[in-house]
């Protein structure tokens, strides 16, 4: 009676942990399909990282764009700032990156968090990047303004003032604004700027986060000149 008892406990409980590992991260598959790309072509340690969701991920030619600068494109999928900190370690971390510009907010107040919510989530990616190494520099940039979601313009200013408060005064975490770039003169987004689902960017929207980046990179340029 008691084997009986003991061999169903073992088999609950191998049950319950193969249903445990089954669970998967969301993304997991794109983040697995695209660090072995990333493997296939080959990395520098020390690189910038850009991450975030897919207004990072479709950026395709950020190489091209700063030619004198090793960068590493990990933005995947639609995700939020939870779904990165999931992912840190694959994304980021094992890069070991001296700098890293971050792209995540924008789908999440479209999936209705409040700005407190998705700060703590970033800090928590702020803290896991500073343990890792003291002087990564950290790039928020803030979310844009896109025409699909200008009915949420109040929230997703409410989210870039808080990135903004949230790094002033750092030394190594900074706000990148693109949101006031991309209005037109009377304040409302630029349809031009993008794809016919309102969302994604065309290259004249990407000209405009270059330009934005731009100086920041050129001072990281320096840096690899040593």
């Amino acid at each position: 009676m008691k084997t009986s008892k003991l061999l169903l406990l073992l088999f609950l409980q191998l049950f319950f942990f193969q249903g445990l590992f089954a669970q998967q991260a969301p993304f997991q598959d794109e983040v697995n399909k695209l660090t072995a790309r990333i493997d296939s072509i080959g990395w520098e340690k020390g690189s910038i990282v850009f991450t975030g969701s897919s207004s990072i991920r479709m950026w395709k030619n950020l190489q091209e764009e700063f030619p004198n600068i090793p960068i590493i494109n990990t933005g995947f999928g639609g995700s939020q700032a939870s779904d990165l900190f999931a992912h840190l370690e694959a994304l980021v971390l094992r890069y070991d990156p001296v700098a890293v510009f971050i792209y995540e907010g924008d789908n999440d107040v479209n999936a209705g968090k409040s700005p407190g919510v998705i700060m703590q989530d970033l800090d928590k990616i702020r803290y896991q990047l500073n343990e890792q190494r003291d002087e990564i520099s950290i790039y928020f940039i803030g979310a844009k303004p896109s025409p699909s979601r200008w009915q949420l313009k109040a929230e997703y200013e409410a989210f870039n003032n808080a990135l903004k408060l949230y790094t002033e005064g750092m030394i190594s975490s900074k706000y990148v604004n693109v949101w006031n770039p991309m209005l037109d003169s009377v304040g409302n987004p630029r349809p031009e700027l993008f794809l016919g689902d309102m969302l994604h960017m065309k290259p004249e929207g990407y000209k405009i986060w270059k330009e934005q980046i731009r100086p920041i990179l050129k001072e990281w340029e320096e840096v690899y000149k040593k």
